[in-house]
């Protein structure tokens, strides 16, 4: 059923394993590593299709700072963040306290409403951009950052309750039952035993919704149009002209637009990977 240790395998696979995962690996890092050097590149440096090889002239910090004088790229971040950070807390609140309800609450239709949770997380999203756009025109949201709070906050609930459910169901019954005789309210069981438990999964689930709300494009594109409100994803797209695209600027832009999520993952790490191996093992 699972994948047999590489250590387990036969000398041969372990070699080939071993040749192949470096080759891999630089692979995977070729397009990170031309953006960064192009976004150390000059103008002329580019329009001699210079995209390889190491730039004549090395423009790592004119770039980087003119970035913020001549683009708009601190109001795009600061957007970014007034959108990502609520819409994580709200979402992370509400799907743990409703992976509460739906993992130790016996209540009628308990099942059909977790399989609407699930369900949800299959629709493909682009069948729902006309009528979200449609809704937050009603609503007076359009081109607000709260079309995209209120949006993702719903859109991201459904994922969190099936993960925050699953966890909370693996915790023992017996602790929440020994509460209650103590005469401890459901508030505080929730308050004072369950959030505690599940910290890591917090911590896991709180860096996974912040990463899918940063990096949001397609949403930024439907629900918002002017710089004022734009986040940093839509707002990259934004810096390309009509007739010319300064290039080495937008891959300046797109380094810093990556910064936010790879330090927010380095920080929460050991949290992360425990969160995601929380009840892998027994004993």
């Amino acid at each position: 059923m699972f994948p047999r240790p590489i250590e387990k395998a036969s000398t041969a696979h372990q070699v080939a394993y071993k040749a192949a995962l470096p080759v891999a690996l630089i692979a995977w890092l070729l397009p990170l590593i031309a953006v960064m050097l192009t976004s150390a590149r000059s103008i002329e440096d580019l329009n001699k299709g210079n995209y390889w090889g190491l730039p004549e002239k090395w423009m790592l910090i004119e770039n980087y700072s003119e970035i913020f004088r001549v683009t708009p790229m601190a109001t795009y971040m600061l957007n970014s963040i007034i959108i990502t950070l609520p819409t994580v807390v709200v979402s992370v609140a509400f799907a743990t306290m409703a992976g509460f309800a739906l993992a130790k609450y016996n209540i009628r239709f308990r099942i059909l409403l977790f399989a609407i949770f699930v369900g949800g997380n299959f629709i493909p999203f682009q069948i729902l951009m006309i009528p979200v756009r449609t809704l937050t025109i009603d609503l007076g949201f359009y081109d607000t950052p709260w079309a995209l709070i209120v949006f993702h906050t719903a859109f991201q609930t459904g994922f969190c309750t099936l993960f925050m459910r699953n966890f909370i169901a693996a915790l023992p019954n017996e602790l929440i039952e020994a509460a209650r005789v103590e005469g401890v309210s459901e508030w505080k069981i929730f308050r004072h035993i369950i959030v505690p438990l599940v910290r890591p999964a917090l911590a896991a689930l709180s860096v996974l919704i912040f990463t899918f709300v940063w990096n949001d494009y397609f949403w930024s594109l439907v629900l918002v149009q002017s710089d004022e409100v734009r986040p940093i994803t839509a707002g990259l797209n934004a810096l390309k002209g009509q007739w010319l695209a300064s290039w080495q600027l937008i891959s300046a832009g797109s380094i810093i637009a990556a910064l936010p999520p790879v330090a927010l993952f380095f920080l929460m790490q050991r949290h992360f990977i425990a969160g995601l191996t929380l009840g892998a093992t027994k004993g």
